[in-house]
Parts: structure tokens; sequence; C-alpha cells
């Protein structure tokens, strides 16, 4: 006799309060942050909240092949980044799309006109002997300036060679030549502007700083045709510079950028190590960035050096170079310093102690990792190969967004309207787990949105909104695929229970199946596509994918718990898992056999 088969127990290896535990944590770490960082709304785009939108198409100089590349493509955009920002604009938005393009976003408060000047300009990289500096606000009227001081900076520079500088690099008033008053300061000007700077002699003088001109040969050969009355004018302007101000710093650097000749002396910004504005005047450029072969960030494994930047130059640059460090080694400071000059502001100004005619350089100091790949990413840019033409510029007033975005919300509200009542009106009680999953939803979304803004630049333009819309859709069809599988299962005489725990592997591949598609169309869009439409690939590929996030540890754990009460157990007529409602007939009662006639036996 066979032993009796057990039969097999309905269990649920899931914990369904962990995982709303779980997604409930995940809500309020997402809420908690955005509203500790101050980031409470997303970011809006120049279509919604208004402002100019620049593209920028890269091409190949001549004689330049296979430039366009992804290493010259993201220079350039620290390039114009820092030129948005030398418009004090907050918030602008400056990225790569594509292999050949730039998007730069400028929100509303900016002059279109001055930032599409400074955007799709060639950048200007030049070095300038320094012939004297000073802190960043207007200098007093005084008969005597301040006292020098020194402190550390991270610009000095040495020969490849191993020849060390100074290391150092003074933040003094003025130069001790020209520190007594204002007028012997001009004069001291007047004198650095009239001695050439890459001279072609050996017998000059020591040159301490600009009381000891270079010798007559050097100051015969120069070219600038520097006067006293040019050098008062210079030292007027240096006097009167506010560097801390934005918008002066911005007009000084647009002056020297774009209005002043590199044979011509300039006034110039720029900041100390400390992050301090300070003001320089500057001398005719004696290298031009193009003379820069290579540069670039290493860390010196060697000595103790830590992180620097390696320069390369051409064959004429190299000359250059050479002849212009051999003389400012001869010279004290600020004057033994140049300034490295990018569009119109002095981003590094290292000290020199010997000529450097090796053809290549090291810039060491403090550096950190970030500092110096920034730094040798501007001086690879004075000979960026590339050359950018304006594709397309795209102008929105603040009006005009704000009206869209009302429009955009109006459509959403609308469709989550039309979303929720035919869950109402067909599923009737598992609407109420639908409608508190697509809150759920809504409050992920929303909290990542905010987060992502200030994170990684994500700014929710009016193809994004569009994409939250569609993804409305999406989820609410999650929920009708989980919620027909149990309505199939009761329809098979099943009770709730063994009715959801059945169809949930039914639904979860279907879902999954679904949602990688969705996922998959999103990321593809995403990478070919340029511009805003990139925006609509991103809000539906990250709602995709917090749809799954929601099914798994929000919807299907609730569907759980809520089929163990009574309401929905029972088959409720409200609870739309009512029976009668789902056409299931009534099992059939099996009716007695009844025997065989039986023939009545002949007597």
């Amino acid at each position: 006799m066979a032993a009796p088969t057990r039969g097999r127990r309905t269990r649920n290896p899931n914990k369904p309060g962990r995982a709303l535990v779980l997604i409930l944590v995940a809500m309020i770490a997402l809420t908690g942050g955005m509203f500790l960082s101050g980031n409470t709304k997303p970011r809006l785009g120049i279509d919604l909240a208004g402002g100019t939108s620049i593209t920028l198409e890269a091409k190949n100089s001549a004689g330049q092949k296979n430039a366009v590349n992804q290493t010259n493509m993201n220079t350039a955009v620290d390039i114009i980044s820092r030129r948005v920002n030398g418009l004090g604009v907050s918030e602008a938005e400056v990225q790569t799309q594509g292999s050949n393009h730039i998007i730069v976003n400028i929100p509303r408060g900016t002059n279109s006109k001055e930032a599409r000047e400074q955007v799709g300009t060639t950048a200007q990289l030049f070095f300038r002997p320094v012939l004297t500096l000073d802190a960043g606000k207007p200098t007093p009227q005084q008969s005597a300036s301040p006292s020098s001081s020194s402190s550390a900076s991270p610009n000095a520079s040495k020969s490849p060679a191993g020849d060390k500088g100074s290391g150092e690099k003074a933040t003094s008033s003025s130069s001790p030549s020209a520190s007594s008053s204002p007028s012997s300061q001009g004069r001291a000007i007047s004198q650095a502007l009239k001695s050439d700077p890459s001279p072609s002699s050996s017998a000059g003088k020591s040159g301490d700083k600009a009381s000891s001109p270079a010798s007559p040969s050097a100051s015969a050969t120069s070219g600038d045709g520097a006067t006293d009355a040019q050098a008062a004018a210079l030292q007027a302007k240096f006097e009167k510079l506010d560097c801390e101000n934005p918008k002066v710093r911005s007009n000084t650097a647009t002056t020297a950028a774009m209005k002043t000749k590199p044979s011509d002396p300039v006034v110039v910004c720029g900041k100390d190590s400390q992050d301090q504005w300070e003001k320089y005047i500057l001398g005719p450029a004696a290298v031009a960035g193009t003379d820069v072969k290579k540069a670039q960030a290493q860390y010196d494994t060697q000595g103790a050096a830590g992180w620097q930047v390696t320069m390369q130059f051409t064959g004429n640059g190299s000359k250059k170079f050479g002849d212009i460090t051999g003389e400012l080694a001869k010279k004290q400071q600020p004057q033994n310093q140049f300034a490295i000059v990018l569009d119109g502001e002095v981003v590094s100004d290292p000290r020199v102690s010997e000529a450097l005619t090796g053809g290549s350089a090291e810039i060491t100091g403090n550096f950190t990792q970030e500092s110096a790949q920034s730094l040798s990413n501007m001086l690879s840019y004075g000979a960026l190969p590339l050359s950018f033409k304006e594709d397309n510029v795209t102008t929105v007033s603040p009006a005009l967004g704000g009206e869209q975005l009302h429009a955009g919300l109006i459509a959403g509200a609308i469709g989550l309207a039309l979303v929720v009542l035919y869950l109402v009106f067909y599923y009737r009680g598992l609407s109420l787990i639908a409608i508190t999953s697509l809150l759920v939803s809504a409050v992920l979304t929303y909290t990542i949105m905010s987060l992502l803004g200030p994170a990684i630049g994500f700014a929710l333009n009016l193809p994004a909104v569009c994409g939250a819309i569609v993804a409305i859709g999406i989820t609410a069809d999650s929920f009708i695929v989980f919620f027909e599988r149990i309505r199939d299962g009761i329809r098979e005489g099943r009770t709730l229970r063994p009715a959801v725990e059945r169809a949930w592997p039914r639904a979860r591949r279907t879902i999954l199946v679904s949602d990688f598609v969705s996922f998959l169309a999103a990321a593809v869009l995403f990478i070919v596509t340029v511009g805003k439409v990139q925006g609509f690939a991103f809000t539906l590929g990250l709602t995709t994918l917090l749809d799954v996030v929601v099914v798994f540890l929000f919807t299907k754990p609730l569907m759980t718990i809520l089929a163990r009460k009574k309401f929905f157990a029972s088959g409720h007529s409200w609870s739309g898992l009512d029976p009668k409602r789902l056409g299931v007939q009534p099992p059939l009662r099996r009716s007695r056999r009844t025997s065989a006639p039986v023939e009545p036996k002949e007597a």
C-alpha cells in the first residue's frame, strides 16, 4: 500500500514587511537629503526657465586630422565653462553632446549677445612677463603703498633637468623699486616696458627690477613704443581696477582678450593660491599658446614635488620660452614671474630662477590632482587644433518658459487623472494599491531629480516633462499586469492568497520584459540624440528603473499583506476581486452515483 502523499504547503519566502520598510527608509533618506542640501526643486532647463541655448559644432583646424576627440572636447568644455562663469552666470550648463557638439545653456539674466561673443570665439593663450601685481581691490590713494608680504603658492617653475625654482610666489603689493610711491611705480613700469622681453643679446645687465633696464640694444629692438604717458595710463587703470567685482572683471578680461594686441601691455585679473583675486600689469606677449605642443598633469614619483604640470614647446616656441625665462631669471619678484593668460585672465604666474632652454618645462608647487589637471587643460587649449561653428542658438523668454511649464503640468495632471479614474472604475479597491504605488513613484522621481540637478547638472526641460508623463502609463501598466494575473488565478477557482503568490512569478516576467524594452529604447535614444531630446530619454529611463523598484519593493509586498485582510480575501464587491464580477462559475456539485439496474433473477 502506497504511503499517502503530503500536500505541498504554500510558503511565502519573502518578507513583505521588510521590503516596505526598505523603500520607506529610502524615501525618507532622499527627502531628507533634498531638504538638507537646500535643493527642494528640480533645476529647470532653458526652455522652461528662460535663457539662451547655444549649440557649437567642433571642426578640425586646417592641416589637422582627427582633432575632434573626447580629450580635446572635454578641454574645450572646461575653457568655455570658465568663459561663461566669467560673465557672472549662475547655474549655466556646458556639456558635450554626441562626438562633435557642445551645448551651452545660459539661464535668463545674461546678455545673450555678450555670451555668444564669449562662447563662440577662439581661446587666446599667451605667456606675458609680470611687471607688477597687487591685491584685487582698488588701490587707496595714498602716498605710499602697503608693505610687502609673501606666502606660499602652488605656482612655481623649474627646468625639466631638475633645476629648481624658488618654490614660492610673493604677493607683495608692488615691486621693491616701486613701493615708495605711485609715481616711482609708474616710472618702473615705463622702464620695464622699454625692455625687450626676449632679448637676442646675452650682454645685458642683471636687470633687477624695472629700475635696472636691459641693455641699450634690447631697448632699441623693442617694438612696443611704450612711453611714460602709456605707463601712466596703465598705472591709473591698474589702481582703479576692482577684480572682486564680477562685472568689472569680465569687462577687463574681454578688453584684454579681444581689444588688445599681443604686442601691447595689459591690465588683467587672476587668482592666487588662496583663491583671492589679484590684479596685474603685464608686458607684451612673449610666447603664444600655439607654441605649446603638449601639456599634461603628472605625479612626481621620483621626488617630493607631488602633482606637477609639464609643458612641451614647438621648435619656435622653445626658443621664445628660453629667451623670456632667461631674461626673467635676472630679475627680482614679481618681475621674475611670467603670467599664463587665458582669455584675458591670469590662470598661473610661476616664478623663474634660470633660463629654461630645453624645449620643455615643469610647473610645480602645492598642486592637487584636480588643479594640476585644470591648468594642463588650459595650457593644452592654447594649441587645441579645433575651431567651433555656431550651429544653433535658441532664446526663450521667461514668460514663454513659464507658459510651457504650466502647459506641461496641466497635461501631466490630466494624464494622471485619467489613469486614476480608469483604475478606480475598473479595479475598485485594488486601485488604492495602484494609486499609492504611483504616489511612491512620484516622490522617488521628484526627490531624485531635485538631487541630480547639483550632482550631475540635470535640468528638467519640456521633453523631460513629456517623458515623466509617458512614465505614468508605463508604471500603471505594470500594476495592471499584476492585477490581471491575480484575477486569472481567482477565475481558476483559487482563493486570494494562493492566487497572489501564483500570479507574481508570471507577472514579474512580463513586467521585467516590458520595462527592459522601454529602458533599452530610452538608452538608445539618449546615446544617438543631441540636445533636448536627451532629457526625454533620461527621464524615461529613470522612471522605468523606478517602476521596477516600486513594483518589487512596494506594490507586491503591499498586495501580499492586503490579501490577508477580510475585505479583499472575502471577495467584497468593492474590492475588485469579486468572483461574481470576474465571471467565476460556482463549482459543480457531484451527483450521487446510481447503481446499474439489476435484472430480476429468474425463479
